[in-house]
């Protein structure tokens, strides 16, 4: 008897899951990317207003951007600068990474290579508390 209500109860909690997930989406910015972008590299500016604490940083809890990578690309490269100390956190097909600054960055938080098919959730936050202004960068050369 428990095995059946579980296994109700299992796809009811996923249905629910996806609903939840689709909602945020929707209000989230997508940015679409092939192998030939507009300009590059590809501007985004905003503001990170993180206010939950994570490894990554104060970060919010819908992404700030979505990049739809609509083919597999050999090599694409995110930087990230802003105000106080940005961070950038990635969710997608490959797992899930958290990019600090570092010296060879120049302190600006940088994720370059292969990109798969795929939806990418963009977290921007800061180590610092608060509201910052940030600009990412989308490029397809390398440096």
């Amino acid at each position: 008897m428990n095995t059946l209500r579980l296994l109700t109860l299992v796809p009811a909690t996923l249905v629910m899951s996806l609903v939840f997930n689709q909602s945020i989406l929707a209000q989230t910015p997508f940015i679409p990317i092939n192998n030939q972008l507009q300009t590059d590299p590809l501007v985004v500016n905003g503001t990170s207003k993180g206010k939950v604490q994570s490894n990554c940083g104060n970060i919010t809890t819908q992404p700030s951007q979505v990049l739809q990578v609509q083919e597999s690309l050999p090599y694409l490269r995110l930087t990230l600068e802003g105000q106080g100390q940005p961070t950038l956190l990635i969710d997608g097909p490959g797992g899930r990474f958290c990019v600090l600054a570092d010296n060879y960055s120049q302190n600006k938080p940088e994720l370059a290579g292969f990109w798969q098919l795929g939806n990418y959730l963009l977290y921007i936050g800061n180590l610092s508390p608060g509201e910052h202004n940030y600009t990412l960068s989308i490029s397809q050369h390398k440096k």
